[in-house]
């Protein structure tokens, strides 16, 4: 039994979260960008011509969410978005040249904050971090409460 809310492994978890995304969109903010506003345009960067429902499903987002953060990058002129070749009804999402040139910068400020993140540990250690954290992944993705308890 823990002493403290502090002691508990998902409160330091989320944690570790909130202080990362803080850097970030300190990271962020002189591209005048957030960080959901951020993950679309750099997903859209290794990825162009995304739907706004991939977009949402890679950014852990509703797609209520990356219609907004969408609407709000387009109107700013840094994602164009037009009908599938093919499938008319999907929208593809993709970098204007301004939106390709701002996440080019913006992922250098974000990838100083990585560096600093990774640079608390020692060699190897990280690899096995993010082993550790996909392992725990796994095991929540499939968890299911017990009946009655």
């Amino acid at each position: 039994m823990v002493s403290s809310v502090e002691e508990r492994m998902g409160h330091r978890i989320k944690r570790v979260e909130q202080e990362l995304t803080a850097a970030k969109h300190a990271a962020l903010r002189p591209f005048k960008i957030n960080v959901p506003q951020y993950n679309v345009l750099l997903a859209l960067m290794l990825e162009p011509g995304l739907s706004g429902a991939a977009l949402a499903r890679r950014g852990m987002v509703t797609p209520q969410t990356m219609s907004s953060v969408l609407s709000t990058l387009e109107g700013r002129g840094l994602v164009e978005r037009r009908p599938h070749p093919i499938h008319s009804h999907i929208l593809e999402a993709r970098l204007t040249r301004t939106g390709g040139a701002l996440i080019r910068r913006a992922d250098d400020a974000v990838a100083e904050v990585e560096k600093v993140l990774s640079a608390c540990f020692e060699q190897g250690e990280a690899a096995i971090f993010l082993t550790q954290l996909d392992r725990c992944s796994k095991v929540l993705s499939g968890w299911k409460p017990t009946e009655g308890k």
